[in-house]
């Protein structure tokens, strides 16, 4: 069941513009604090110029010490207390594009999907010149000492989605500014990721599409209104 978007933000979000965007999808992530490792998720299609929400809420886990402001989309406030920063156990908040779909088998969708093996890492270590990039390690000349392997013994990257979170087309990433995050499997607080049920994230991944340019916007439930008002301020590039 469909519902228009209310409770969740308020009624003023009926006439917020999107056309700047061109985003028709959200993934809206919702905390009741900076230091909450629990929040929601809940989807949101633009239709007949409203939003409407789609699917049922989903409990999420994220950061193990709650959320930071990330490097997205978004205007950080200038004022923030809470930033996101590598290792400190926080997910980053803000206005964030998907990057891409990930799994260990190939999986059709309407979205970007890379299957990984056993070689592929996601660096975290800032004095890499591949820091917070995915790469093959049999492809590249390896500089990094910490990474992330993209292919577990466990089932936690068997699904999975790519944050755009400190990735600046052109510029790469702000060292030191966190690395490495996706949605994906787990039902524990992670370092800086959001987590859900096998099924649930499936879900997730088989409504995304590319040509609605799907966002994910997170953060406490106090300034998650403010983060869907900057959504119309915001152009996202079409990728394919």
């Amino acid at each position: 069941m469909r519902k228009i978007l209310l409770g969740l933000l308020s009624i003023s979000a009926l006439l917020w513009p999107q056309e700047i965007s061109g985003s028709k999808q959200l993934l809206v992530v919702s905390t009741e604090s900076w230091s909450a490792s629990t929040g929601k998720l809940q989807r949101y299609e633009w239709i007949k110029n409203v939003w409407i929400k789609t699917g049922k809420n989903i409990d999420v886990k994220l950061g193990r010490n709650g959320l930071g402001w990330g490097v997205g989309l978004h205007t950080t406030p200038k004022n923030a207390k809470f930033i996101k920063k590598e290792g400190d156990g926080k997910a980053p908040a803000g206005i964030f594009s998907l990057r891409q779909v990930f799994g260990y088998q190939p999986f059709v969708i309407e979205y970007p999907y890379e299957v990984y093996t056993v070689s592929d890492h996601c660096v975290d270590d800032v004095k890499s010149k591949f820091y917070n990039k995915i790469v093959n390690s049999k492809k590249i000349k390896v500089d990094y000492k910490s990474f992330e392997h993209m292919k577990l013994s466990k089932n936690y990257y068997k699904y999975g989605i790519v944050i755009d979170h400190n990735h600046i087309d052109g510029k790469g990433a702000v060292k030191g500014a966190g690395s490495c995050i996706f949605m994906h499997i787990k039902s524990i607080a992670t370092s800086g990721c959001t987590v859900m049920r096998e099924n649930e994230i499936k879900e997730v991944i088989k409504w995304l599409d590319a040509d609605s340019k799907p966002l994910l916007v997170q953060g406490t439930e106090e300034i998650v209104d403010m983060l869907i008002k900057e959504v119309n301020r915001v152009y996202i590039p079409h990728k394919k």
